[in-house]
């Protein structure tokens, strides 16, 4: 669940990023970017992380701010499911990523899934809308919408990429260890469920 000074922190740079977007008084945007610089410096204190570097991660964005979204591919086999062994931490996750400018989520779950995987697949149905900040994920310093798209496998063959050093399926309890920033544990085992049923309510929050 998420931390309380991590939802706070967000919170003060989404305000302060909206003020700086829109406000017209030069005593007003005085006030934003003393926002936005705490906002920073609660993440540096609490992390350790220099504070260049969350300003350009965290609090570099302009306009209103929004949740981002990350789109993950669902794709069984012989009651398996997919996983990508992740370059960045050495872990499996489904395959998936943000969502892109100009895709539909339908597409961006086709594309990641070839660019990770090597499998051209179809998506046939959505299995869920979650909110990161309600699950068991490590502290994010963005606000992320998780949509999970159920695909069917139509060609290619298991290719690793620039982004992934292994393509495996697994069963529902013979689960690899996961990259619990990407998926976790319970999130997998109902979409096992979901799988099993076949319908019913998708998840979400």
């Amino acid at each position: 669940m998420q931390l309380k000074w991590l939802e706070w922190a967000k919170q003060i740079q989404a305000i302060s990023q909206a003020g700086l977007a829109y406000s017209k008084d030069i005593y007003d945007l005085d006030r934003f970017e003393q926002l936005r610089t705490l906002s920073i410096e609660i993440l540096n204190s609490y992390t350790g992380v220099e504070t260049g570097k969350i300003r350009e991660l965290f609090a570099s964005e302009t306009g209103y701010a929004t949740p981002k979204v990350d789109i993950r591919g669902v794709i069984f086999r012989d009651d398996k499911l997919l996983f990508v062994k992740e370059r960045i931490d050495g872990a499996w996750a489904l395959p998936g990523g943000w969502a892109d400018i100009g895709l539909s989520p339908k597409e961006v779950a086709v594309k990641e899934a070839k660019e990770e995987s090597g499998y051209d697949v179809l998506p046939v149905r959505l299995l869920g809308i979650l909110d990161k900040k309600f699950h068991d994920h490590p502290p994010s310093p963005s606000h992320v919408y998780k949509i999970f798209i159920q695909c069917e496998i139509i060609g290619g063959e298991a290719q690793a990429s620039m982004e992934t050093l292994d393509v495996g399926f697994f069963g529902e309890h013979e689960l690899p260890e996961l990259s619990t920033d990407r998926n976790t544990e319970k999130q997998i085992r109902r979409l096992f469920e979901l799988c099993r049923m076949g319908s019913g309510e998708i998840m979400f929050d």
